[in-house]
């Protein structure tokens, strides 16, 4: 299996993701979402499959940092928008792997991965 994991490379859940990965010998990519970037379409796709509210991180400093009108009347337009342009608005990490996504580092995603 080969795993992609986005996320930022000081956020301590990516970091937690990555070392478990390697310690299992899992094959995997990091893509650093601030250094390295990802398209509107890959974040488009994402909140198809996974819903754009669970990816849309609203506690973080970024969103806090908004402007007023950009926190309301929020759909998914809107949401994949925002965090096309701050890449930091993602919860972490996004991880691809076996066809599928998944967002965060939760039992369940751990499970997916055969790590639990």
């Amino acid at each position: 299996m080969s795993v992609k994991l986005y996320g930022l490379k000081n956020c301590d859940t990516c970091r937690k993701a990555l070392k478990a990965l390697s310690a299992a010998g899992i094959a995997h990519e990091f893509v650093d979402v601030r250094a390295d970037g990802v398209s509107h379409d890959q974040i488009a796709a994402w909140a198809k499959a996974l819903g754009w509210q669970p990816l849309l991180n609203t506690k973080s400093a970024t969103w806090r940092g908004l402007a007023e009108q950009d926190k309301v009347d929020v759909d998914e337009a809107k949401a994949v928008a925002l965090m096309a342009e701050h890449p930091t608005l993602m919860k972490r990490p996004v991880i691809e792997a076996s066809g599928g996504a998944s967002v965060g580092w939760t039992a369940d995603v751990q499970a997916g991965l055969g790590l639990s």
